[in-house]
């Protein structure tokens, strides 16, 4: 997810096309990564003045994102603005 996340740092967010990310709802985007370990996601926004602010990770265990994993992350978008 770092290695993503960098990518962004230097490119913006346009280098996070699929599989490595989509966009979930409105400014709500999700970083994709797919290591040994298993299968991880990431839920972000993107604020003004070049901010990225990752507002939810976890370990993906099941075909469809758990509904609960993108309302906290909707939360969360929320309280940063």
């Amino acid at each position: 997810m770092l290695r993503l996340i960098s990518l962004v740092e230097a490119y913006g967010l346009q280098a996070l096309v699929a599989p490595h990310g989509r966009q979930i709802d409105g400014k709500l985007w999700e970083m994709r990564v797919t290591a040994a370990e298993g299968i991880a996601r990431g839920f972000y926004v993107a604020l003004r003045g070049k901010r990225l602010v990752v507002l939810h990770v976890f370990a993906k265990k099941t075909q469809k994102t758990p509904k609960r994993a993108i309302e906290l992350a909707i939360e969360r978008m929320q309280e940063v603005g």
